[in-house]
């Protein structure tokens, strides 16, 4: 006999002394032996449930269903928004509903300014209504003149010159 098999009846054993009856197979969780309708699942206090609804039962009844939307859209940008766009525009951050936006150049910036109503709709249908209202888009950052970790207020290269 293999362990796995020896361990399944060791378990069978313990809940039989305990008190627990195995019902037939056509009669668990209390139903009829009459055809149940194909997809059709009823659930009782014993049987196993599918863990994408154990975990949505999880987020809802502690309120965490709005920062598990949030993660989502930044982990599933590049899905939602399809790969040209993922390519050239970086989510940074999400701030109530607005997801702030990052792109590489002034050209993308723009072009998804355009299209945010759209990402918006696309957002509504994917991850639930008002999870994102607003796209906040930035160009691209403008270059640094600081060097190392302490600096002097100025203006930059042009403090030098006079």
């Amino acid at each position: 006999m293999d362990a796995p098999q020896s361990l399944l009846n060791r378990v069978r054993d313990a809940s039989q002394n305990r008190g627990n009856t195995r019902l037939p197979a056509g009669r668990r969780g209390g139903a009829s032996p009459k055809r149940r309708p194909a997809g059709s699942v009823t659930y009782t206090g014993r049987d196993p449930e599918g863990l994408g609804n154990v975990f949505s039962r999880l987020l809802s009844e502690r309120g965490w269903k709005s920062p598990v939307a949030v993660g989502s859209v930044l982990a599933r940008w590049d899905e939602l928004v399809g790969q040209e766009i993922a390519l050239h525009c970086r989510p940074e951050s999400f701030d109530g509903s607005t997801v702030l936006v990052r792109c590489d150049s002034t050209a993308w910036a723009t072009q998804l300014r355009l299209i945010s109503p759209m990402l918006i709709q696309r957002f509504d249908a994917e991850l639930g209504s008002g999870v994102v209202t607003r796209i906040s888009v930035l160009g691209p950052a403008s270059p640094n003149w600081r060097k190392g970790g302490r600096s002097v207020k100025g203006r930059g290269p042009r403090d030098t010159y006079g």
